[in-house]
């Protein structure tokens, strides 16, 4: 699917998403006999509610009909990002302070990766924590990719 037709989406489901207190994350095509359409959502301080994804799914759907976007059958789904994906959105790390995260960042040319607790998020940057070094200060420009951890 064209990065034209993407961004259409996302344009359709940003304020849908944002009257549902969420916030987008991304969105993502994939395809198979029925094209699946993932709106990713996520929300600053709690999880996201199913009852919140289906309104969402709802409109968008409606939308998306209405504007006879999609020349083929399609299955729209609205979830969370969930633990396995990377975070995408600064918004995202505020909500996870106190968890672990695994980041992969930029330092000076060389790629470090560090595991620790998230003790601090501000606009500019993150603090780890891991369990036996000092604490690591990793400005948001430097970040490659961040993963949470999830407890076992």
């Amino acid at each position: 699917m064209s990065s034209t037709i993407i961004n259409t989406i996302k344009e359709i489901a940003q304020p849908v998403v944002e009257q549902e207190d969420m916030f987008l994350v991304g969105v993502e095509v994939k395809n198979a006999k029925i094209q699946e359409i993932w709106i990713l959502v996520d929300t600053e301080n709690e999880g996201v509610d199913l009852d919140a994804c289906a309104r969402v799914s709802k409109e968008v759907s409606y939308i998306l009909d209405e504007k006879d976007l999609l020349s083929k059958a399609y299955r729209l789904n609205v979830s969370s990002p969930g633990l396995s994906r990377p975070l995408s959105d600064r918004r995202q790390y505020a909500k996870n302070q106190g968890r672990t995260a695994k980041v992969k960042y930029n330092l000076n040319g060389e790629y470090i990766t560090v595991e620790g607790e998230m003790k601090t998020v501000t606009d500019s940057q993150i603090e780890i924590k891991p369990e036996d070094d000092n604490l690591v200060v990793i400005s948001f420009e430097n970040i490659v990719e961040t993963k949470i951890v999830p407890k076992i």
